[in-house]
């Protein structure tokens, strides 16, 4: 068996193989892989991607790096299409072909319907003088040395460079067509990725109470209104703005200062000059200033107007943390 040492130097030996391998795949980028993302930028169709074996489970990732960044994309399994999926590739669509050996049987037998509906095929492979990088007509080459596998056998680096080819073409997609911030949380707007980036304070605050106190009021009042309002915290207003802020933590220190505290009001033991959101500000604006002044509330104003108290459960609860 091996030692832990031992352990230890196969996996570094293993993401050693592989880096130096992707590393290279710089040198491989040249006038095809260009021509191919024109191509697809121009094209009214979808993106097909095919592939068999670990090189489909490639191809599936792929497709969904695509569809989730602005280019329509359906993964093909290679053996399902020469047995009637092949319906999948309409007209105008690309297919993205991927195999290592670019030799396997499935493939030779799948390239030459797609050629007959005239489609455009680009080839992910890692040997250029195979049966997919000659019937293609953009390949993308993702040559490896050596698999991690000591037996150079198991699909490891070969898959690792295929994927990553695949990410190189999709993020050269999205850079040509400005896909913004915005446009990526359009298509993921169940994630937390997506909420980061279109939930704002005011989806947090609208279901929330509105804990107000009054500068004179009574400690017990303070107390009666953070714990039915339920947010840790309430604002203290005056005229209609907001002077403080009395959270949980104040009235702890309150009551370990005072073993008399009936005489003190609410002015007397708020927190002065709070930190304040507008509730058009995004949710992930709100977790930056919670996390940079270690506190768990904010008072959302706009302008003068108080609007409530944004709580880290609130952010919890909907996945930005």
């Amino acid at each position: 068996m091996n030692t832990k040492k031992d352990i230890l130097e196969i996996a570094k030996n293993s993401i050693t193989i592989e880096s130096k391998a992707i590393a290279n795949l710089i040198n491989f980028l040249n006038k095809d892989f260009e021509n191919a993302v024109k191509f697809i930028l121009k094209s009214k169709g979808r993106v097909i991607v095919t592939g068999i074996g670990k090189s489909a489970n490639i191809a599936t990732k792929i497709v969904a790096t695509l569809n989730s960044t602005g280019t329509p994309s359906i993964f093909m399994h290679a053996a399902d299409a020469i047995h009637g999926d092949l319906g999948i590739v309409q007209k105008d669509d690309i297919v993205i072909c991927i195999s290592k050996s670019g030799n396997t049987p499935e493939i030779k037998v799948l390239l030459p319907l797609i050629k007959d509906s005239k489609n455009k095929i680009i080839a992910i492979t890692g040997n250029l003088e195979s049966y997919l990088a000659m019937q293609a007509d953009f390949v993308l080459n993702s040559f490896v040395e050596q698999e991690a596998c000591p037996n150079n056998l198991a699909p490891t680096t070969s898959t690792t460079a295929q994927l990553v080819m695949g990410d190189a073409l999709a993020i050269c997609l999205l850079e040509m067509k400005d896909f913004t911030s915005k446009d990526f949380a359009k298509y993921h707007p169940g994630g937390t990725l997506g909420k980061r980036l279109y939930l704002r304070v005011s989806d947090l605050i609208e279901k929330n109470t509105k804990p107000i106190v009054k500068p004179d009021d009574s400690i017990t009042t303070v107390i009666i209104e953070i714990s039915e309002k339920r947010l840790g915290a309430t604002a203290v207003i005056e005229n209609g703005a907001i002077i403080g802020i009395i959270t949980d933590g104040d009235i702890r220190r309150m009551l370990r200062n005072n073993n008399n505290f009936t005489h003190l009001t609410a002015k007397e033991i708020m927190g002065k000059n709070p930190k304040v959101i507008g509730s058009d500000a995004m949710a992930v604006a709100a977790l930056n200033i919670m996390e940079s002044n270690n506190i768990t509330q904010l008072l959302v104003a706009d302008g003068e107007e108080y609007k409530g108290v944004v709580h880290l459960h609130d952010l919890i609860k909907e996945g930005i943390i």
